[in-house]
């Protein structure tokens, strides 16, 4: 379970702060962001993925894989962004 005294606003600024740099995927893809108005934008993709999905994904880190968060769009890639090291930094 996420601990409690990291709230969200946290996550999402070390996730903005990330931008630009190397993710990779549960099954190897690799691919970048950026960060706009309140969304992630895979440069792999030029998907957007709301700052909200990235929310109700922080409820169930730490995540074991996609299939909790599958009714989100992109939960590959937020699946790779929330349990990266540099977003975790070992607070779940």
């Amino acid at each position: 379970m996420s601990d409690k005294n990291v709230l969200f606003d946290v996550v999402w600024e070390r996730i903005a702060a990330h931008s630009g740099q190397e993710f990779t995927q549960i099954r190897g893809g690799k691919f970048s962001y950026q960060v706009k108005n309140w969304h992630v934008v895979s440069k792999r993709t030029n998907q957007q993925f709301a700052r909200s999905s990235f929310e109700e994904a922080f409820q169930l880190v730490p995540l074991p894989n996609t299939v909790p968060i599958q009714h989100l769009r992109g939960p590959s890639y937020i699946y790779a962004i929330l349990m990266d090291g540099r977003i975790r930094l070992g607070d779940w």
